[in-house]
């Protein structure tokens, strides 16, 4: 009696022990500020999707998972205002922009319904992009800024124009967008502030201009823009 006494001992401390190791990982609720624990934060036992015990570790899954670092730039989804040249002023000003994200966080962007519904683009995370206080995004044709493509490339390519609306100063041989009046919207540079046109209004000040790959662009060699093929061959 004793004996088996003792063997139903043993064998609800050895259920108990099991219990015990059976627990799920719970994953962290979704929050603006991070949530510390002792566990890992994605891991969900099969058990608790199943309801019956197993050991631990058998069946788990696992989520893929990314951890942003603190430094970490994410993308940036800018309105478009229009195309370049036949801009006007009034297109320029009609988009909104939304402030840029925290540092190794991200943020959501939805239509505004009362708005123009006009496109957006996600520009690559970099401190250019992440500085700009009010962006918006111009869709240039590439001889009409100035841009030098390989010369077997005949026809217009689109450029990714980004300019900061809350930068309104003259800087020389910056380039500037300005609300001309015999001319409309017009994107230049200039030695000095005399040499602008006349009357001309600054709206922003281009921050980037993205270049995309074409297949008939060569590699680039050097890593430096000024030496790259693809520039003023």
């Amino acid at each position: 009696m004793r004996g088996a006494l003792l063997s139903s001992s043993i064998l609800a401390l050895v259920g108990f022990l099991l219990q015990g190791q059976v627990g799920a990982w719970i994953t962290a609720r979704p929050s603006s500020s991070r949530i510390a624990t002792d566990h890992h934060p994605t891991r969900l036992h099969q058990s608790s999707l199943a309801g019956s015990a197993r050991k631990h570790g058998q069946d788990a899954c696992f989520l893929p998972i990314k951890q942003l670092e603190q430094d970490y730039f994410a993308p940036r989804i800018v309105q478009i205002a229009g195309g370049y040249p036949g801009m006007s002023k009034a297109d320029f000003m009609a988009v909104t922009s939304q402030p840029a994200p925290d540092q190794g966080q991200w943020t959501y962007d939805f239509s505004d319904p009362d708005g123009p519904q006009l496109g957006t683009v996600a520009l690559e995370g970099s401190q250019i992009v992440h500085d700009c206080e009010d962006p918006v995004v111009i869709i240039a044709e590439h001889p009409s800024i100035g841009i030098e493509l390989p010369k077997v490339i005949t026809e217009p390519v689109d450029l990714v124009v980004l300019v900061d609306r809350s930068v309104k100063g003259y800087a020389d041989r910056k380039f500037l967008v300005m609300d001309v009046p015999t001319e409309g919207l017009v994107i230049g540079a200039y030695p000095t502030k005399q040499d602008m046109p006349a009357g001309a209004e600054i709206l922003g000040r281009v921050a980037m201009v993205q270049i995309p790959w074409l297949p008939s662009m060569a590699p680039t060699k050097t890593g430096f823009m000024e030496a790259d093929e693809y520039f003023g061959a």
